[in-house]
């Protein structure tokens, strides 16, 4: 045999896609793992031609589950980004988008057995220790995909997946601000280094000379802008305890603007050397807990909240994203967890082949 064959489901979370694995069909050491995702992604070429990657950063994502090994959970989700062209996996990001497909991923796997009406999965997110309880519909004890969610940046209808994360401040750096600042100043510019889900650097849109309304094609053509944005971001990486960070998609960049169309806040994220279409779940917990944290760079571009929980319309380049902040107000912000609305969708299923050169199977 030339190539190894490895079971996947292959299905959208969210705003993003890709293969969904048991991490018991994969290999157990990391580096070769990392090989054979990038053949199974067809990473090194733009259009991902020798894989079943999409050619950009929301589509060559990959979601590995197992039966969880912590007492609460009842699924293990590992999650790598592998790069469209640079042949690259990073597995120190998790990915709330792709963790909208893992509850109905595990009931198709046989890891969770779904009961009548709705199925509660505790979920682990293995790269980051974040804890989130998925509620994926099942009538009947069937799981369906049919129903009437919408989410900006997909298309049509969907059943809804209800995500309610829990534990995720500090959840890469171990502090909520890891630079021990609200406010940090690189390159001139004034940004606030916060970790809830995604460790971010946000900074206001119009300290780069930018609306903060930019689509998506006008920010991506840019350059100047992006490095800029670059700099600072490998600068506050270091400042925030990560090292060097300048092969790594952590820590995200955001941008933030007065709404504009009846939101909270207008943003923009970056994931970060493309601007996302969209927003990813992770990113959009850390931007709204940074809009409704007095101090930070989010002053004097919204009117706060006061009571929660409190619901944050983050308006980003393809629509909004509502997110349901449960915090305290004591002498600062402390968040206690954040909920969001999400739809999945099954797309295929079967084997994805790899060269056997890179991998023979267990």
């Amino acid at each position: 045999m030339t190539q190894t064959g490895i079971p996947f489901v292959f299905m959208r979370g969210g705003t993003s896609r890709g293969p969904y694995f048991n991490r018991a069909d994969l290999p157990t050491d990391r580096e070769t793992l990392a090989e054979v995702l990038l053949a199974a992604l067809g990473s090194g070429h733009p259009l991902n031609i020798d894989g079943i990657g999409g050619g950009a950063a929301v589509t060559t994502k990959v979601a590995m589950l197992s039966s969880s090994q912590d007492d609460w959970a009842d699924v293990d989700y590992f999650f790598a980004q592998v790069s469209v062209e640079d042949r690259l996996v990073d597995f120190k990001p998790t990915c709330g988008n792709i963790l909208s497909g893992v509850g109905p991923a595990a009931i198709e796997m046989g890891l969770v057995q779904a009961t009548a009406g709705e199925t509660e999965v505790k979920i682990r997110a293995v790269n980051t220790g974040a804890r989130v309880v998925a509620r994926v519909q099942t009538p009947e004890g069937r799981l369906t995909y049919a129903g009437d969610a919408e989410i900006a940046g997909v298309p049509g209808k969907a059943a809804p997946v209800a995500l309610n994360f829990m534990g995720v401040v500090g959840s890469a750096t171990g502090a909520f601000l890891p630079t021990g600042n609200l406010r940090d100043k690189f390159d001139g510019i004034e940004v606030t280094c916060m970790d809830v889900a995604m460790p971010m650097v946000i900074a206001r849109a119009a300290d780069f000379g930018l609306t903060g309304y930019e689509t998506v094609a006008e920010l991506d053509a840019n350059r100047d802008f992006f490095a800029r944005m670059e700099a600072i971001r490998l600068e506050a990486g270091a400042a925030m305890g990560m090292g060097d960070v300048s092969k790594s998609v952590t820590p995200k960049f955001g941008l933030l603007a007065p709404a504009r169309d009846g939101g909270t806040i207008a943003t923009r994220y970056f994931m970060p050397w493309n601007t996302h279409p969209s927003m990813a779940v992770t990113g959009a917990q850390c931007l709204a807990s940074c809009a409704l944290t007095p101090g930070s760079v989010a002053d004097g571009l919204l009117d706060r909240p006061t009571e929660s929980p409190a619901s944050v319309v983050l308006e980003h380049a393809s629509g909004t994203i509502d997110v349901l902040v449960d915090f305290e107000m004591n002498n600062h912000f402390t968040l206690n967890s954040a909920g969001l609305l999400r739809t999945a969708r099954k797309l295929a299923d079967g084997k994805i082949y790899v060269p056997a050169r890179i991998w023979e199977g267990a």
